[in-house]
């Protein structure tokens, strides 16, 4: 209201104005069991109703520690205490008390050692301290276009909780149910910008949100089984499935706004001249092969909920970054060009597995036939298959990179490692791909072309007259 103003001074007095400071009325007196030279450490006037407003009080100065929240809804004519569930101690007189923007009677309290809630305009409180440490809260800020609650503590540095709006929306009614997908905020699909020179060990230095859109879901229990996550697009098309682990009570997932990584390329035998590199029997994962997933362009997603037999789901909007160059018409360009990409080394990567299932067991059989003096024949055949597939295959990707040493720099990437490097490149930005990009792919993309035909004829042709040979000594065939 235009010209209503609250003070409140370090000697406990508390005054009022309703004509913009022409005259003051002082209603300390109104303030039941106000303390005596008590410092009026916060006013929150209410948002939602002009006559409103909470004042803390500090009175550890006067060696009175107790909690002091005061509730007025007539300009100050009457208050009443408002500080249930706030335990007394050495260390609990209010600092500040803040009032959401968004919903009303929930309000924030900031005390000597802790943080504070409540839903119910003050009526009760209880702690909201997570991982919190019990510091001094002496100013909090609701910041309203995230939905972050910022506080200060004295001396110990700046505390962010992300996204409030889960607080916003739990009610009497959503916590007695088992299951209940709360409808996540709006969130920016941020681009990355240089930032300013920092150095990487500094003990002071923030922490960053994760990268993505949180995603927060309550559970009564704590389910038997993982909770999953499905995100779908406009188009109703899904995109990517993810599973978090869920405990009783409020809960958050994060999506990073990409869809599935590409899939992961799996050594089943040590590199080519490299034996000491040791391989378990379950594979591990290739040297050098990267793996990546596209960013998802902004617009309207799904986001579905499975747990304790129940599913829900709740939309999901996703803002262009306002900062950014590009335009929603060249972020579609460069993520047609990035699935294309995206395809093309899937194909390459099951290849690969395909190849690497087959070299292992052309390996044992290799081992074997050397210790137990099978034909010599055999043995030439084991060389002759061995030889073809690794010509192959080594096309594909660089098989004697080991991830040591300097191995990327003394042997040449081959296809898989050129288009994640590409597809890597070119996502840095929302601009459309440039002209040589575009090239490169369109050569990368002919020589996997290429290389399918080869791939074709050393299974259907030298793999199958080598199992042939094998079948007819008793040996085991290799299986593709």
């Amino acid at each position: 209201t235009k010209g209503l103003i609250w003070a409140g001074t370090n000697d406990g007095l508390v005054h009022v104005t309703r004509d913009n400071g022409a005259s003051w009325t002082n209603v300390t007196a109104n303030v039941t069991g106000m303390m005596e030279w008590g410092t009026i450490s916060n006013i929150e006037p209410s948002k939602w109703d002009a006559g409103t407003a909470y004042l803390s009080v500090d009175g550890h100065q006067m060696n009175n520690r107790d909690p002091f929240i005061y509730k007025t809804t007539d300009y100050g004519k009457t208050w009443k205490p408002i500080v249930r569930g706030i335990p007394k101690s050495p260390l609990s007189y209010v600092h500040v008390v803040r009032e959401d923007p968004v919903r009303k009677g929930l309000l924030y309290a900031g005390t000597e050692n802790g943080l504070y809630i409540s839903w119910d305009d003050g009526e009760n409180w209880q702690p909201m301290q997570n991982n919190l440490p019990h510091a001094p809260v002496y100013w909090i800020v609701v910041q309203e276009r995230f939905n972050d609650l910022v506080i200060a503590t004295y001396g110990r540095g700046f505390w962010i909780l992300d996204d409030i709006t889960p607080l916003r929306q739990l009610n009497a009614e959503a916590v007695n149910k088992p299951v209940v997908l709360l409808k996540p905020r709006e969130q920016y699909r941020f681009r990355p910008v240089e930032g300013p020179f920092t150095e990487m060990d500094d003990i002071i230095a923030g922490e960053n949100p994760p990268d993505g859109a949180t995603v927060n879901f309550w559970l009564k229990v704590a389910p038997k089984d993982s909770v999953t996550f499905t995100i779908a697009n406009a188009s109703g098309a899904v995109i990517r499935t993810f599973k978090v682990h869920g405990s009783a009570g409020l809960n958050r997932a994060v999506w990073d706004l990409r869809s599935e990584l590409t899939h992961q390329a799996v050594l089943r035998a040590s590199p080519p001249s490299s034996p000491w590199y040791e391989v378990p029997p379950s594979g591990k994962p290739a040297p050098g092969v990267g793996r990546f997933a596209v960013l998802e362009p902004p617009g309207t997603y799904t986001v579905t909920l499975s747990a304790a037999g129940e599913t829900q789901s709740q939309p999901l909007v996703i803002l262009k970054d306002p900062a950014s160059g590009g335009s929603l018409q060249t972020i579609a360009e460069q993520l047609e060009l990035e699935r294309t990409m995206a395809r093309d080394l899937n194909e390459i990567v099951d290849q690969i597995n395909q190849f690497e299932v087959i070299r292992s067991q052309v390996v044992a059989m290799r081992q074997f036939a050397a210790t137990k003096g099978v034909s010599g024949d055999l043995r030439v055949a084991i060389d002759a298959v061995e030889a073809k597939l690794l010509e192959v295959e080594g096309k594909l990707f660089q098989m004697t990179s080991t991830g040591r040493g300097q191995d990327f720099n003394r042997r040449p990437v081959r296809l898989a490692e050129q288009l994640n490097y590409l597809a890597g490149v070119l996502s840095l930005t929302d601009f459309a791909p440039t002209e040589p990009q575009k090239e490169v792919q369109g050569v990368l993309h002919q020589q996997w072309l290429g290389i399918k035909p080869q791939v074709r004829e050393f299974l259907d042709r030298d793999l199958a007259a080598f199992n042939e040979q094998v079948r007819s000594s008793g040996q085991r065939v290799v299986v593709p």
